[in-house]
């Protein structure tokens, strides 16, 4: 599996995975904005065991993860938002879903200093609830009534990223001490190294061995 950055291109074989897989479907228009204003957040899981056989043949795209930042947060404090996540049913149980949402996140915290993510999932749906709650530790932040179209209730769920911003640090810190000067000055500090004295050696073919050894 390939799991790389959505690209404009990839917009028709995400939308097939959304409305094969989710009542809640979207037009072209509303993939192609998320892919434009913030190309970092969103990424395609690509099946690549079977290659294309010619360079026309679309890649085989079996999950998506379609992210955003909030424009206008109302609490004031800038956070990622999760619009839509997929994975095909041929390639569930295989860690896509946790993977997709993990890139989004590390990315949302690296390129936009994102302080949480948040989301809304059905109250039904106990397997989203299962990867978001149990495995990537999002908490449930209050209950949304009639939400859906359908009129089901939604959780609205926000995960802080502390822990991937403190992380990102570490490696930047990591990053910088490398290359540093930490050993103690090479030479005379008072001024430049003695240079070596020069001296007159013998040269030419008439030399024996003995003229040839160093004293």
């Amino acid at each position: 599996m390939d799991i790389r950055v959505l690209r404009p291109d990839d917009i028709p074989h995400v939308q097939l995975a959304n409305i094969t897989n989710l009542p809640e479907n979207y037009f072209c228009k509303y993939y192609l904005y998320h892919a434009m204003s913030w190309p970092q957040l969103s990424y395609v899981a690509v099946d690549v065991s079977r290659p294309p056989k010619t360079p026309y043949d679309p890649p085989k795209i079996v999950g998506y993860v379609l992210a955003k930042m909030e424009e206008d947060p109302a609490d004031g404090i800038p956070h990622g938002h999760i619009t839509s996540l997929s994975v095909m049913r041929t390639h569930r149980r295989l860690g896509l879903a946790e993977k997709l949402m993990r890139q989004s996140q590390r990315a949302m915290a690296e390129t936009f200093a994102a302080h949480y993510v948040s989301l809304h999932v059905r109250v039904s749906n106990q397997a989203a609830l299962h990867l978001y709650r149990d495995t990537l530790g999002f908490k449930v932040d209050k209950i949304e009534e009639k939400y859906y179209a359908d009129g089901e209730n939604a959780y609205s769920m926000r995960m802080d990223l502390g822990d991937i911003k403190a992380e990102l640090r570490l490696k930047e810190d990591g990053e910088e001490s490398i290359g540093k000067d930490e050993g103690d000055a090479v030479g005379d500090e008072k001024g430049e190294p003695e240079k070596e004295k020069k001296r007159l050696v013998k040269v030419g073919r008439q030399l024996g061995v003995a003229d040839l050894v160093e004293r």
